[in-house]
């Protein structure tokens, strides 16, 4: 994609602070971070979200996430992380590029993920069950 940042950036075209490539990803520091070692992983094929990216490749991507955070963790002494992924703008998405941020957690920072909880009843539940059983 011509004008997409992460597709630029995993050509080179714009310089990153990389920690891990192979032949179908690029993990790189999040210029703009939640917090201190907050790191995207970009799959080298452009997707716009999950809803474009095959299965095998976002399996690939998570088992990749699953290293990196563990390295992470061990380099960076932190005690808990935020795995985020957005779809869609109305969902926070603001690149169109499918990726994975990893924001690790310290204490007292000011990274803040929260929803107001919905108190649904048994029939709202089991409406919504049926409606998305696969079978």
């Amino acid at each position: 994609m011509d004008n997409c940042i992460f597709c630029k950036i995993i050509g080179g075209e714009i310089p990153s602070a990389t920690i891990y490539e192979d032949d179908k990803f690029k993990v790189v520091l999040d210029r703009f971070p939640g917090n201190i070692g907050h790191v995207l992983i970009l799959p080298k094929t452009h997707y716009a979200d999950i809803f474009e990216i095959d299965e095998d490749t976002a399996s690939e991507l998570f088992r990749l996430a699953v290293k990196v955070a563990k390295n992470m963790k061990a380099v960076l002494g932190f005690e808990a992380m935020n795995v985020v992924q957005n779809n869609g703008s109305l969902a926070g998405q603001t690149i169109h590029h499918f990726h994975l941020h990893l924001i690790p957690r310290y204490p007292d920072d000011k990274v803040n993920i929260k929803w107001e909880q919905l108190d649904l009843t048994d029939e709202q539940i089991e409406d919504v069950r049926a409606k998305l059983e696969m079978k």
